[in-house]
Protein backbone atom coordinates (compact mmCIF):
# COMPACT_ATOMS: atom_id res chain seq x y z
CA UNK A 1 0.00 0.00 0.00
CA UNK A 2 1.10 3.71 -0.72
CA UNK A 3 0.97 6.48 0.88
CA UNK A 4 1.96 9.89 -0.87
CA UNK A 5 2.12 13.74 0.15
CA UNK A 6 2.80 16.79 -1.56
CA UNK A 7 2.81 20.24 -1.59
CA UNK A 8 1.48 20.89 -5.16
CA UNK A 9 1.62 24.94 -4.32
CA UNK A 10 -1.61 25.33 -6.38
CA UNK A 11 -4.02 22.86 -7.81
CA UNK A 12 -5.15 25.50 -10.35
CA UNK A 13 -1.12 25.01 -11.66
CA UNK A 14 -0.60 22.18 -11.36
CA UNK A 15 -3.49 19.98 -11.60
CA UNK A 16 -2.57 18.36 -15.07
CA UNK A 17 0.74 17.04 -13.29
CA UNK A 18 -1.16 15.75 -10.58
CA UNK A 19 -3.06 13.42 -12.76
CA UNK A 20 -0.01 12.54 -14.61
CA UNK A 21 1.62 11.59 -11.44
CA UNK A 22 -1.18 9.53 -10.23
CA UNK A 23 -1.65 7.74 -13.20
CA UNK A 24 2.02 6.91 -13.07
CA UNK A 25 2.70 5.90 -9.24
CA UNK A 26 -0.98 4.81 -8.25
CA UNK A 27 -0.79 6.15 -4.84
CA UNK A 28 -3.89 4.24 -2.22
CA UNK A 29 -3.70 7.71 -0.08
CA UNK A 30 -2.61 10.96 -1.23
CA UNK A 31 -2.03 13.87 0.48
CA UNK A 32 -2.00 17.14 -0.96
CA UNK A 33 -0.60 20.68 0.97
CA UNK A 34 -1.38 24.08 -0.44
CA UNK A 35 -3.92 23.34 -2.82
CA UNK A 36 -4.90 27.17 -3.00
CA UNK A 37 -8.67 27.22 -3.35
CA UNK A 38 -11.86 26.67 -1.80
CA UNK A 39 -13.72 23.84 -1.53
CA UNK A 40 -16.22 24.60 -3.87
CA UNK A 41 -13.61 24.69 -6.62
CA UNK A 42 -11.86 21.76 -5.45
CA UNK A 43 -14.19 19.68 -5.27
CA UNK A 44 -15.56 20.95 -9.35
CA UNK A 45 -15.71 18.24 -11.64
CA UNK A 46 -12.71 19.77 -13.31
CA UNK A 47 -10.38 18.69 -9.83
CA UNK A 48 -12.24 15.87 -7.51
CA UNK A 49 -14.07 14.85 -10.81
CA UNK A 50 -11.21 13.53 -11.92
CA UNK A 51 -9.88 11.86 -8.77
CA UNK A 52 -13.19 10.38 -8.22
CA UNK A 53 -13.54 8.40 -11.85
CA UNK A 54 -9.31 6.96 -10.92
CA UNK A 55 -11.49 5.40 -8.14
CA UNK A 56 -10.48 8.05 -5.40
CA UNK A 57 -12.59 9.64 -2.54
CA UNK A 58 -12.06 12.89 -1.63
CA UNK A 59 -12.18 14.82 1.00
CA UNK A 60 -10.67 19.14 1.13
CA UNK A 61 -10.31 22.04 3.17
CA UNK A 62 -9.55 25.16 1.67
CA UNK A 63 -11.05 28.57 2.40
CA UNK A 64 -9.88 30.78 0.67
CA UNK A 65 -6.86 31.53 -2.32
CA UNK A 66 -4.45 30.45 0.26
CA UNK A 67 -3.43 27.18 2.08
CA UNK A 68 -6.01 24.68 1.27
CA UNK A 69 -5.29 20.90 1.91
CA UNK A 70 -6.69 17.51 1.04
CA UNK A 71 -6.71 13.70 1.23
CA UNK A 72 -7.29 11.42 -1.62
CA UNK A 73 -8.06 7.74 -1.15
CA UNK A 74 -9.39 4.63 -2.61
CA UNK A 75 -8.90 2.18 0.41
CA UNK A 76 -11.63 4.54 2.60
CA UNK A 77 -12.13 7.66 3.78
CA UNK A 78 -14.35 8.21 7.26
CA UNK A 79 -14.16 10.54 10.04
CA UNK A 80 -13.09 13.25 8.30
CA UNK A 81 -12.04 16.39 10.57
CA UNK A 82 -10.89 19.91 9.51
CA UNK A 83 -8.83 22.10 11.32
CA UNK A 84 -8.36 22.33 15.05
CA UNK A 85 -11.53 21.51 17.43
CA UNK A 86 -12.03 23.18 20.30
CA UNK A 87 -13.09 26.52 21.51
CA UNK A 88 -10.22 28.07 20.91
CA UNK A 89 -9.96 27.33 17.55
CA UNK A 90 -10.76 31.23 15.97
CA UNK A 91 -7.22 32.38 15.09
CA UNK A 92 -5.89 28.57 13.82
CA UNK A 93 -9.35 27.80 11.89
CA UNK A 94 -6.42 28.60 8.51
CA UNK A 95 -6.99 25.49 6.24
CA UNK A 96 -3.78 23.65 7.37
CA UNK A 97 -4.89 20.52 8.79
CA UNK A 98 -7.22 17.92 7.43
CA UNK A 99 -7.57 13.79 8.67
CA UNK A 100 -9.37 11.19 7.98
CA UNK A 101 -9.54 7.08 8.36
CA UNK A 102 -8.18 5.25 5.50
CA UNK A 103 -7.56 1.62 5.52
CA UNK A 104 -7.79 1.67 9.20
CA UNK A 105 -5.12 4.33 9.61
CA UNK A 106 -5.60 7.66 10.54
CA UNK A 107 -4.10 10.03 7.83
CA UNK A 108 -3.36 13.41 8.32
CA UNK A 109 -2.52 15.96 5.88
CA UNK A 110 -0.63 19.20 7.38
CA UNK A 111 0.86 22.44 6.21
CA UNK A 112 2.55 24.04 8.76
CA UNK A 113 2.98 27.70 8.61
CA UNK A 114 5.97 29.19 7.07
CA UNK A 115 6.77 31.65 9.71
CA UNK A 116 8.33 33.88 7.50
CA UNK A 117 11.59 35.61 9.82
CA UNK A 118 12.37 35.06 13.17
CA UNK A 119 11.47 38.73 14.52
CA UNK A 120 7.50 38.02 12.61
CA UNK A 121 4.89 37.47 14.51
CA UNK A 122 3.84 34.60 12.41
CA UNK A 123 6.89 32.73 13.52
CA UNK A 124 5.18 32.86 17.21
CA UNK A 125 1.90 32.15 15.21
CA UNK A 126 3.64 28.90 13.63
CA UNK A 127 5.66 27.70 17.15
CA UNK A 128 1.81 27.93 18.73
CA UNK A 129 0.25 26.13 15.71
CA UNK A 130 3.23 23.18 16.22
CA UNK A 131 1.72 22.94 19.64
CA UNK A 132 -1.66 22.75 18.89
CA UNK A 133 -1.17 20.22 16.55
CA UNK A 134 1.22 18.68 18.76
CA UNK A 135 -1.74 18.52 21.33
CA UNK A 136 -4.30 17.53 18.96
CA UNK A 137 -2.57 13.89 17.60
CA UNK A 138 -3.32 11.17 19.38
CA UNK A 139 -1.18 8.06 18.36
CA UNK A 140 -3.16 5.62 20.25
CA UNK A 141 -4.06 3.50 17.35
CA UNK A 142 -2.27 3.64 13.39
CA UNK A 143 -1.11 6.59 12.34
CA UNK A 144 0.86 8.95 9.66
CA UNK A 145 0.96 12.44 9.70
CA UNK A 146 1.93 13.28 6.46
CA UNK A 147 2.97 16.99 4.86
CA UNK A 148 4.81 20.11 4.44
CA UNK A 149 6.00 20.84 8.46
CA UNK A 150 8.04 24.12 6.91
CA UNK A 151 10.92 22.73 9.22
CA UNK A 152 13.95 20.93 8.56
CA UNK A 153 14.74 18.83 11.67
CA UNK A 154 18.17 18.51 11.74
CA UNK A 155 21.23 20.07 10.20
CA UNK A 156 21.75 17.08 7.79
CA UNK A 157 18.08 18.95 6.01
CA UNK A 158 19.69 21.27 5.00
CA UNK A 159 22.38 21.87 1.95
CA UNK A 160 24.16 24.65 4.08
CA UNK A 161 23.57 24.59 7.67
CA UNK A 162 25.53 27.88 8.69
CA UNK A 163 23.76 29.70 5.95
CA UNK A 164 20.34 29.04 7.56
CA UNK A 165 21.37 28.80 11.30
CA UNK A 166 19.49 32.24 12.09
CA UNK A 167 16.31 31.55 10.08
CA UNK A 168 12.99 30.37 9.99
CA UNK A 169 13.06 26.43 9.16
CA UNK A 170 15.92 26.08 10.91
CA UNK A 171 15.63 27.40 14.34
CA UNK A 172 15.82 25.99 17.63
CA UNK A 173 12.09 26.31 19.01
CA UNK A 174 10.73 25.10 15.50
CA UNK A 175 12.90 22.04 15.24
CA UNK A 176 12.00 21.40 19.52
CA UNK A 177 8.25 21.53 18.25
CA UNK A 178 8.86 18.94 15.46
CA UNK A 179 10.91 16.48 18.48
CA UNK A 180 7.98 17.00 20.46
CA UNK A 181 5.34 15.63 17.81
CA UNK A 182 7.90 12.75 17.62
CA UNK A 183 7.65 11.59 21.35
CA UNK A 184 4.04 11.34 20.44
CA UNK A 185 5.65 7.82 19.40
CA UNK A 186 5.87 9.02 16.09
CA UNK A 187 8.58 8.04 13.84
CA UNK A 188 10.21 9.99 10.82
CA UNK A 189 10.63 7.20 8.50
CA UNK A 190 12.08 8.92 5.90
CA UNK A 191 15.68 9.33 7.22
CA UNK A 192 15.29 5.74 9.00
CA UNK A 193 15.23 4.45 5.02
CA UNK A 194 17.54 7.20 3.74
CA UNK A 195 20.17 8.10 6.15
CA UNK A 196 22.66 9.70 4.36
CA UNK A 197 23.17 13.46 3.51
CA UNK A 198 21.42 14.79 0.91
CA UNK A 199 18.39 14.47 0.86
CA UNK A 200 15.25 17.17 0.17
CA UNK A 201 12.18 17.67 -0.52
CA UNK A 202 12.25 21.21 -1.64
CA UNK A 203 14.06 23.60 -3.45
CA UNK A 204 13.76 27.32 -4.25
CA UNK A 205 12.61 28.43 -7.97
CA UNK A 206 16.08 30.55 -8.09
CA UNK A 207 18.01 29.46 -11.05
CA UNK A 208 20.37 26.69 -10.31
CA UNK A 209 19.21 25.69 -6.97
CA UNK A 210 17.62 22.39 -7.78
CA UNK A 211 20.18 21.40 -10.18
CA UNK A 212 23.03 21.56 -7.32
CA UNK A 213 20.72 19.99 -4.88
CA UNK A 214 20.66 23.05 -2.81
CA UNK A 215 17.57 22.18 -0.47
CA UNK A 216 15.82 22.01 2.28
CA UNK A 217 13.86 18.42 3.31
CA UNK A 218 10.30 20.18 4.64
CA UNK A 219 7.69 17.29 3.54
CA UNK A 220 7.81 14.64 6.69
CA UNK A 221 5.96 11.41 7.18
CA UNK A 222 5.27 10.97 10.98
CA UNK A 223 4.46 7.03 11.58
CA UNK A 224 3.05 6.01 14.68
CA UNK A 225 5.15 2.48 15.76
CA UNK A 226 2.49 -0.05 14.37
CA UNK A 227 2.88 2.05 11.22
CA UNK A 228 6.43 2.42 10.88
CA UNK A 229 7.31 -1.21 11.04
CA UNK A 230 4.75 -1.88 8.07
CA UNK A 231 7.40 0.74 6.05
CA UNK A 232 9.39 -1.15 3.38
CA UNK A 233 10.27 2.12 2.00
CA UNK A 234 10.38 5.51 1.37
CA UNK A 235 10.80 7.95 -2.60
CA UNK A 236 11.68 11.02 -3.12
CA UNK A 237 10.18 11.71 -6.23
CA UNK A 238 12.82 14.11 -8.00
CA UNK A 239 12.57 13.35 -10.96
CA UNK A 240 8.79 15.67 -10.87
CA UNK A 241 10.80 18.68 -9.02
CA UNK A 242 12.40 18.35 -12.42
CA UNK A 243 9.67 18.49 -14.35
CA UNK A 244 8.43 21.41 -16.53
CA UNK A 245 6.47 23.93 -14.48
CA UNK A 246 7.03 21.79 -10.96
CA UNK A 247 5.86 22.34 -7.59
CA UNK A 248 8.93 23.59 -5.48
CA UNK A 249 8.29 20.51 -3.57
CA UNK A 250 8.98 17.11 -4.87
CA UNK A 251 5.86 14.26 -3.44
CA UNK A 252 7.32 11.78 -0.72
CA UNK A 253 6.05 8.39 -0.97
CA UNK A 254 5.72 5.47 1.58
CA UNK A 255 4.81 1.87 1.04
CA UNK A 256 3.57 -0.47 3.40
CA UNK A 257 3.58 -3.58 3.53
CA UNK A 258 -0.22 -4.75 3.21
Amino acid sequence: MRFATWNVNSIRTRQPRVIDWIDQHQPDILCLQETKCTDAVFMSPEIAGAYQARGYEVAHHGVDHWNGVAILSRVGLAGIRRGFGGINRGRFDEARLISAHCAEIEVWSVYAPNGRSLDDSHYLYKLVWLERLRATIEPKTPTIVMGDFNVAPTDADIYDPARWKRRTHASPPERAAIDALVDLGLVDVTRVFHPEPGVFTWWSYRPGQFEKNRGLRLDLALCSDPVSRRVTGVHIDTAERGAVKPSDHAPVIVTLDD
